[in-house]
């Protein structure tokens, strides 16, 4: 007897796909030369998708107003953020994050604001980029 899970598995085979084909049109068999072709103008980017409202991006850091109060890393769960004792502010590492957002909500100064920003990958965890106030 055919049972609900079956139904939905046909209904979503013949549906048309909800995944957003981006950067590139067709699956590129090495990402690394693709990126090398778009960057030289070969191949042309398809643009993302629109984000949604309230979307829960990359991580802003405001290092001047930051007061050193230790707050945001009591309250992460991946332990992205990292005291500097020597400088009495936050280092925050984007690989570990989740945007879980917690660190915005709770910073009495509002020092971290999340962004619109979804284009963080890379090779090196630790790039420059990838690190706030490293």
């Amino acid at each position: 007897m055919p049972t609900s899970t079956v139904f939905t598995l046909i209904k979503q085979l013949l549906t048309r796909k909800a995944t957003n084909p981006f950067p590139v049109k067709y699956t590129p068999k090495n990402m690394h030369a693709a990126a090398e072709l778009i960057e030289s103008g070969k191949l042309e980017i398809n643009p993302p998708v629109e984000i949604p409202p309230d979307y829960r991006g990359k991580l802003k850091y405001d290092v001047d107003c930051c007061i050193g109060c230790k707050l945001c890393l009591k309250v992460c769960p991946s332990e992205a953020l990292a005291f500097k004792p020597e400088e009495k502010k936050v280092k925050h590492y984007v690989a570990r994050c989740t945007f879980c957002g917690q660190c915005a909500n709770i910073c009495p100064k509002s020092c971290f604001e999340l962004t619109e920003e979804f284009l963080i990958a890379g090779t090196d965890k630790y790039a420059d980029e990838l690190v706030l106030n490293p």
